[in-house]
């Protein structure tokens, strides 16, 4: 069982080089948006989560290797979050323009933000449960948006924290809170319904890349 799913998902000498294309373009287009941010300080605080993500999936890589398909999942993700941590994540001019189409009241971009990281991130967790745990049946549906709700709870108490010990008057720009007192719940509902959707779209394609099976 072992032997077939590492055959399934450990990757090739092609697949290999893939990842490292994949990882050099992330990290030109990182290095892009690190030039002249709108906020030196904010961004610095927004890039705690790469210099955390990246060297963990690089120290962690000869131990376990996700399919291609999660690491393209985790890759947009961290593409996306580059554009808020770049410009803030309240003044993304994509937001500004969907903002003015929908007449909406204020920049979306945050929401769409964690919105993705519950639709591209539960694939990868997911692929994690199933194959470190055996994980089968609804549980390898419903335990990874239960982790994406949770680390959603997470990460809002502890971008709090950090804003206030490290940079209290960037509070608000760090958080994004956009005069929305109930701004953490609404990104943890966002996050909540992404990952919903994927594990949907996951149930309904079992054996596929996609699914992690």
């Amino acid at each position: 069982m072992t032997a077939g799913v590492t055959k399934q998902y450990g990757a090739g000498s092609g697949t290999r080089h893939l990842l490292l294309g994949l990882l050099l373009t992330y990290g030109v287009f990182w290095i892009w948006l690190a030039i002249d941010p709108l906020n030196r300080r904010d961004w610095l605080l927004e890039n705690l989560l790469v210099l955390t993500l990246i060297p963990l999936l690089l120290l962690t890589y000869r131990r376990f290797e996700f399919s291609l398909t999660s690491y393209c999942l985790i890759g947009l993700f961290l593409v996306i979050h580059a554009f808020g941590a770049h410009y803030t994540y309240a003044e993304v001019p994509f937001g500004f323009w969907l903002q003015d189409l929908w007449g909406l009241s204020r920049n979306p971009f945050d929401r769409m933000t964690h919105f993705a990281y519950g639709a591209l991130l539960a694939v990868p967790i997911r692929e994690l449960l199933v194959r470190q745990t055996g994980l089968r049946g609804w549980w390898a549906y419903v335990l990874p948006v239960c982790i994406v709700l949770a680390q959603s709870g997470f990460f809002e108490v502890l971008e709090a924290i950090v804003a206030m010990i490290v940079s209290p008057e960037l509070g608000n720009i760090y958080l994004g809170t956009q005069g929305d007192e109930w701004d953490a719940q609404h990104d943890m509902a966002a996050a909540l319904t992404g990952s919903v959707l994927a594990m949907c779209v996951a149930s309904r394609r079992p054996g596929s890349s996609f699914s992690a099976i």
